[in-house]
């Protein structure tokens, strides 16, 4: 496995921060760096970095007058790909990665907040990045938007809810609607920084209710961890 790996994240509000994958990157002995969108866009060089993590937000992918920064960093996402590094996005960030390979995003016909299950495809078994996963996992949601799967991927998990929950082109571009990266402290801040009442719909849990479920968390951020080991060997050379 590489080590001191340089690695980058947008991060795109101050509620949806890197959660524990800071912690991976500090025990593997990696470098994180990242650009706090709503603060700053200055973006590093392609060259000084390894890899890109690209988190979510309350934005949608299209807001750019209200964002301008978004049409740079799909730039710069589109630039990553090229370039073979490797690129994970998570929730929004998934969404902007099938953005920038030519997939459609666009409103999920349900919103989807809190714990539920997603259930892998067959095609998942095609690859190792999730083996010992079980074919079901309860992981943590939230957004209200989805996206069609671009060309050449690998379609990795589905729920009740929103069709397409993550994919996987080649060994080193992943997708995830959801966040198998959120700690406590992230889902306590991700309803601070809420600013609109949660909707209603039938999977939308309230706040209570996610909270109850917490005893979650650990197993996700296992699978967090175990899937970004994974990536990093497939990075090697």
């Amino acid at each position: 496995m590489k080590n001191n790996l340089s690695i980058h994240a947008f991060e795109h509000a101050p509620c949806e921060g890197v959660g524990c994958i800071g912690n991976w990157a500090k025990e593997r002995g990696h470098r994180l760096s990242s650009t706090l969108l709503y603060k700053s866009q200055r973006f590093p060089r392609l060259d000084e970095i390894d890899w890109l993590i690209v988190m979510g937000g309350p934005m949608n992918i299209f807001e750019e007058q209200k964002h301008p920064w978004l049409k740079a960093e799909k730039a710069f996402i589109k630039n990553a790909i090229e370039a073979n590094k490797t690129v994970i996005g998570i929730c929004l960030g998934s969404q902007l990665i099938a953005d920038v390979l030519g997939a459609k995003v666009y409103k999920n016909p349900q919103v989807e907040i809190g714990w539920f299950d997603v259930t892998r495809t067959e095609e998942s078994y095609q690859t190792d990045l999730l083996k010992g996963f079980g074919r079901k996992l309860k992981v943590f949601h939230w957004h209200g938007d989805t996206f069609d799967l671009p060309p050449g991927v690998i379609p990795l998990f589905r729920s009740k809810a929103c069709q397409n929950q993550g994919f996987l082109i080649g060994n080193k571009i992943v997708g995830l609607q959801f966040h198998f990266e959120m700690t406590q402290q992230g889902i306590a801040e991700m309803f601070t920084g809420e600013e609109e009442p949660l909707p209603k719909g039938p999977f939308v849990q309230t706040q209570q209710e996610i909270v109850s479920q917490n005893e979650h968390i650990e197993a996700n951020n296992k699978k967090m961890f175990a899937l970004l080991d994974r990536l990093c060997r497939n990075s090697e050379g």
